[in-house]
Formats: C-alpha cells, sequence, structure tokens
C-alpha cells in the first residue's frame, strides 16, 4: 500500500546536489557581487594599481570612471562588473580592498604621528630631543637641534616655516614603524 505523501513521489532532481543553488541564492550571490564591484569603483586609480586585479575586471572598473553617475549606462555597466565578479573568488578580492583602503588609515595616523613628534619637539626643545633619541638612538642630534633652532626662528616671524618641514620629513624618513 502506496501512501499518498510518500517523500519518494516529492523528491526533485536537485534534493541531492550539494551544488545547487536556488534562483533566490543566485540573485543574493550578485546582487553581492555588484556591491562589491561597486566599493571597487569608489576607488582611485593609484588604490587599484595596488589590487592585483584580473585585467578585464580591472579594465571594467576603469571605464566606469568615464560614465557620468546616475545614468541608465552607469547602472549597466556596473551590473556588467557585477556579472564579471561572480567569475571570481570573492575573499581575495575583499582581503586586498581591506588592505587598500586601511594603508590609508595607517599612513594619515602615521603622518599624525609625525606632526605630533614634530610639535612637541619644537614646544619642549631639549629635553623631548632626549627622549626622542632615548627611543631613536639612529638620530643626529646636532641636526634636530639645529631644524628646531631654525623652524623655531622661521615660526616667530611667520606661520609658515621651512625648517619645521624639513624637520617633518626627518623624522619621517629616519623613524620606522
Amino acid at each position: 500500500m502506496k501512501i499518498v505523501g510518500d517523500s519518494e513521489h516529492f523528491q526533485q532532481p536537485y534534493d541531492n546536489d550539494d551544488e545547487y543553488v536556488s534562483r533566490t541564492g543566485f540573485k543574493k550571490e550578485s546582487e553581492e557581487a555588484q556591491a562589491l564591484g561597486m566599493r571597487l569603483v569608489a576607488l582611485s586609480k593609484s588604490q587599484l594599481d595596488k589590487m592585483e586585479l584580473d585585467e578585464f575586471l580591472y579594465d571594467a572598473v576603469l571605464k566606469s570612471k568615464l560614465i557620468k553617475q546616475k545614468t541608465e549606462a552607469y547602472r549597466r555597466h556596473l551590473q556588467y562588473i557585477g556579472k564579471l565578479m561572480r567569475g571570481f573568488d570573492h575573499a581575495p578580492i575583499e582581503a586586498a580592498l581591506d588592505k587598500v583602503l586601511n594603508k590609508n588609515n595607517n599612513e594619515a595616523a602615521q603622518l599624525q604621528k609625525f606632526e605630533k613628534m614634530r610639535d612637541r619637539l619644537l614646544a619642549n626643545g631639549d629635553t623631548e630631543i632626549q627622549s626622542l633619541l632615548d627611543e631613536n638612538p639612529q638620530l643626529d642630534r646636532q641636526k634636530l637641534r639645529q631644524l628646531i633652532r631654525q623652524a623655531n626662528k622661521e615660526l616667530t616671524k611667520g606661520p609658515e616655516s621651512k625648517s619645521a618641514k624639513e624637520l617633518f620629513k626627518y623624522l619621517r624618513s629616519e623613524i620606522t614603524g
């Protein structure tokens, strides 16, 4: 005797297929790929150069910068980039994207650190030089003192100081990490 609700009768060909992606799942993956493509389009050319992208994807992203935003052509081009993105593994692209974006934040933080260091040197003089030399023995005390003295002279005359900029460049070039 056969039961009407028997599971053998209701099996679909894709029930045993682990690779099967439903239509909703496919749409979701496509939207994620397009969103990642939009993040790539937002990058500058120099940031894109730092990432190792496929040449077709790289060209498509660069061409999107030539198309006027908020037009139908731009929307279609973003869909095309999303279509290209579906053929690639997203993890390495996202990792490279995060690295490029975070690197800029780290560079900005480093610049701020050197600016604060320069400002402390100009304000405190010899005591700050000694503490800086204790942390970074590779620095030249005489050069630091000379740059600080010149910068303080120039700052009394006006807001811009060539020596303060030179001091900043010296600190940035000599101190690593």
